[in-house]
C-alpha cells in the first residue's frame, strides 16, 4: 500500500469492502493534508464540513503510518464508534492486523474493591429498596464483563446514584495497594492501551493525564508519536475542568460515606471517627442552606461578604480538618481507611487553594444544585499551559472537527490554545446545501431577543414553517429558560407529538422522536451537537436565538475583563466567534447526508439588523435564503430536480 490516494481510489480497497463508497475530493484531500503532518511531524488544524467524511480521512493515515496514535474525541458516543465500527471496519479493509484500545476515565469502569464494599457494608449507608435491585444486577453482569465498562449495563439507569458507589475516581483508588488490583478492569484497560498502537481517549482523560500525569497507577496514557483531536471545537473548554482547582459537596459526601463503610469494616472501635464523618455531612447541608435556595451559578464575591456563608464555609473547614484528625489516626487499620485520610488531606489542600487571594489568571465561582454546591477556581487562559503540555509530549498533534473557523479564518481556535506553528486547512462540504436546504429569516416584526415576549413570537414566526415540514423539527433553544417557557406555550395546543429534553434519557428521546414521524424536539445545548438525525424524521431546525455566552456566567464575565484589560475588544475576540462556532454545531443538525433535505430557520432579528450578523451568515454553509411563508412551503410542495439551484 502506497499511501492514502490507494485506499480512497475507485478501485482501492474501500470500494471494494464497503457498499456504495465513492472517492470524495474532500476526504482525500484532508487524508492527504493528514499524512503529510505525521510525515513532517507537523501541526495540522482541519475544518471538514458535514459529510466529508473526516473520520476515515484521519484514521486511514493513521493505520498505515506504523506510528503509535492517541485519537481523543469529545465524547463517548463518538469514543464507542470510532472503537466499536469504525477502526475495525479499516482494520479489515486494509488488511492491516493494527492493535487496537479503548481507554476511558476511571469512572466508566466498575471497580470491584468498592462493589464488595457495597454489597458487605454499602446498606448501612440506607440505599433504598430499587437501589438494592440495581445492584444485584450490577453484581450478575460484574461476573460476566470481560471489560468492565459500566455502557454494557442497559437495566441500570446511567443517572443511578450506585454507580458512584461500585466505580471509582482518581481521589478515593488505592492504586497498586488494592487487594483486587491485579483483576481492575481499569488497569486492564490502561494495559492493553500501553500495547496498542492506536488507542482511543477522550478530552476529559487527555487533559487528566496533563493535569495529574501520574497516579496510583503511574501513566495515565502511554507515550504517543501522533495525537488526533477530533471535536477539537471542545477541546479548550474541556481543559479549564481540569487546569483549575474545584471541590463539590458530592465529594466531601462521598468521603464520608466511605469513611463510615471503611470504619465498619476495619475499625469498628472508633466511634469519634463516625461522628467526624457524620457532622462533615451536616455542615455541608448546613452550608448548602447558606448559600441559598435557588438554584445559581455566581462569581464568589457575590456571597463572600454574607456572614451566614462566611460561618458556614470555617465550619464545613473545621468539620473537614477534624476529620483528617480521625483519619490519620484510624490509618494504620486499613488500605481503604488510609485512602480515605489522603483523600481528605487532598479536599483539605483544594478548599485551601479556592480560598486563597483572588488574581487577574483565574476566577473563583460556585455553582448551587438542588441538593449540594460545588466551589471551583477556573484558569482565564489555557494557552500557556497547553504550549508546556505540547512541549511536554513531544507529538505531532492534529485538530479537527466541522466547526473551527469563523468566516473562514482560524484566529479564534488557535488563539485559545496558543498555537502559532499550525498549517490550516478547510475542506467544504459535499453536500449541496443550495438544493436540499432552504435558510428562513422571519420577517421584520420580531421582538428583541431579551423581550418577555420573545420566545412566543419566536414560536409564532416559526409556526408556518413547522406546519410546511409537517413537524419532523428540532427547536433548539439558548437556555433552559425559554425551553420551558416553550414547552408550557405548546402542550396540548399542537398536533405534533413533542419531544423535551429532560423528560426521558436522551437516546430514548430521540428513538422516540424518530419513531414518531412529525415529532417535534424541544432542546438545549446538548442537542445542538452530537446528535445525527438522518431522513426525513429531521427536515426543519429552529434555533430562537444567537448563541452568544451569558455574559452573567462569572468565567465568561472574567475572560471578558481580562481581555478588556489586555486593550482587545471582548466582543471582537471571544463573544462572537465562540457564538459563531456554537451556532454552526447546531445548523450542523439539518443536513447530515446526502439524501437529506430541511429548513433552517434562524429567528434572532440581529442577523439583519446588526452588522455583525454577516459575520453568522458568512459562516455557515451555503444555502438559498427565505424571509416569506410561501418559498418554505413551495420548498417542501416541490422539492427541486437533481442539480437545480
Amino acid at each position: 500500500m502506497s499511501g492514502v490516494d490507494d485506499v480512497f481510489a475507485e478501485d482501492g480497497p474501500l470500494a471494494r469492502f464497503l457498499a456504495g463508497f465513492r472517492p470524495r475530493d474532500a476526504q482525500i484531500g484532508m487524508a492527504r493534508a493528514v499524512e503529510q503532518a505525521i510525515r513532517g511531524g507537523r501541526c495540522l488544524i482541519a475544518e471538514a464540513g458535514t459529510g466529508t467524511g473526516k473520520t476515515f480521512a484521519y484514521l486511514v493515515p493513521a493505520l498505515l503510518s506504523g506510528k503509535r496514535v492517541l485519537v481523543s474525541t469529545g465524547t463517548r458516543n463518538l469514543q464507542d464508534q470510532l472503537f466499536q465500527k469504525d477502526l475495525p471496519l479499516l482494520r479489515q479493509a486494509l488488511g492491516t492486523p493494527v492493535h487496537t484500545a479503548l481507554l476511558k476515565g476511571r469512572s466508566n469502569y466498575l471497580c470491584p474493591y468498592r462493589l464488595e464494599n457495597v454489597v458487605d457494608f454499602g446498606f448501612r449507608a440506607g440505599f433504598s429498596a430499587e437501589e438494592a435491585d440495581q445492584l444485584e444486577r450490577i453484581r450478575r453482569w460484574a461476573k460476566t464483563t470481560r471489560s468492565g465498562d459500566v455502557a454494557e449495563v442497559n437495566d441500570v439507569p446511567e443517572a443511578s446514584p450506585l454507580w458512584r458507589s461500585v466505580t471509582s475516581t482518581a481521589e478515593n483508588c488505592l492504586g497498586q495497594e488494592c487487594p483486587l488490583y491485579e483483576g481492575c478492569p481499569v488497569v486492564q484497560a490502561r494495559k492493553a492501551a500501553q500495547e496498542a498502537q492506536i488507542t482511543v481517549i477522550n478530552h476529559h482523560l487527555l487533559w487528566a493525564d496533563w493535569a495529574v500525569k501520574t497516579d496510583g497507577f503511574g501513566e495515565l496514557l502511554p507515550v504517543a508519536d501522533v495525537i488526533i483531536v477530533d471535536e477539537a471545537h471542545q477541546f479548550a473548554e474541556t481543559a479549564t475542568q481540569f487546569l483549575g482547582v474545584s471541590l463539590s459537596s458530592r465529594q466531601l459526601a462521598e468521603l464520608a460515606d466511605d469513611t463510615l463503610i471503611e470504619r465498619a469494616k476495619d475499625a469498628p472501635d472508633m466511634g469519634g471517627l463516625a461522628d467526624a464523618a457524620t457532622l462533615l455531612k451536616v455542615e455541608l447541608t448546613a452550608m448548602r442552606a447558606a448559600l441559598g435556595e435557588e438554584p445559581r451559578r455566581d462569581a464568589w464575591h457575590a456571597v463572600a461578604g454574607k456572614e451566614e456563608v462566611n460561618a458556614g464555609l470555617g465550619r464545613m473547614e473545621e468539620a473537614l480538618l477534624a476529620l483528617a484528625a480521625q483519619l490519620k489516626i484510624a490509618a494504620v487499620r486499613g488500605k481503604g481507611l488510609e485512602s480515605c485520610w489522603k483523600r481528605c488531606d487532598e479536599f483539605i489542600q483544594r478548599l485551601e487553594a479556592f480560598l486563597a487571594e483572588d488574581t487577574e489568571e483565574s476566577v473563583r465561582w460556585f455553582e448551587i444544585h438542588r441538593r449540594g454546591f460545588s466551589l471551583s477556581r477556573t484558569p482565564l487562559d489555557i494557552a500557556g499551559e497547553f504550549t508546556r503540555f505540547r512541549k511536554a509530549r513531544q507529538a505531532t498533534w492534529i485538530f479537527t472537527s466541522a466547526t473551527l473557523s469563523v468566516a473562514g479564518r482560524f484566529e479564534h481556535f488557535s488563539r485559545q490554545l496558543g498555537i502559532v506553528d499550525a498549517e490550516c486547512r478547510r475542506w467544504e462540504s459535499p453536500f449541496d446545501y443550495r438544493r436540499q436546504s432552504l435558510l428562513y429569516l422571519p420577517p421584520p416584526g420580531l421582538p428583541d431577543p431579551g423581550a418577555g415576549n420573545y420566545t412566543r413570537a419566536v414560536l409564532r414566526a416559526a409556526w408556518p414553517v413547522l406546519k410546511a415540514s409537517r413537524g419532523r423539527a428540532f427547536l433548539l433553544f439558548t437556555s433552559h429558560q425559554a425551553l420551558t417557557e416553550a414547552a408550557s406555550i405548546l402542550e396540548g395546543k399542537t398536533e405534533f407529538p413533542l419531544f423535551v429534553q429532560g423528560s426521558r434519557p436522551k437516546t430514548r428521546l430521540l428513538d422516540d422522536f424518530r419513531a414518531s414521524g412529525n415529532g417535534l424536539l424541544l432542546g438545549t445545548a446538548s442537542f445542538w451537537e452530537g446528535v445525527d438525525v438522518r431522513g426525513e424524521a429531521l427536515s426543519c431546525v429552529v434555533i430562537d436565538k444567537l448563541p452568544f455566552a451569558s455574559p452573567g456566567d462569572p468565567v465568561v464575565s472574567a475572560r471578558l475583563e481580562a481581555i478588556r484589560k489586555r486593550g482587545h475588544s471582548p466582543f471582537g475576540v471571544f463573544q462572537l466567534p465562540a457564538a459563531v462556532i456554537a451556532l454552526k454545531q447546531g445548523a450542523g443538525r439539518l443536513i447530515r447526508d446526502v439524501d437529506d433535505r430541511g429548513v433552517l430557520v434562524l429567528a434572532d432579528p440581529r442577523l439583519v439588523s446588526r452588522s455583525y450578523g454577516r459575520v453568522f451568515l458568512d459562516s455557515l454553509p451555503p444555502m438559498r435564503i427565505a424571509r416569506d411563508p410561501g418559498a418554505v412551503r413551495a420548498f417542501f410542495a416541490d422539492p427541486p430536480a437533481e442539480g437545480s439551484v
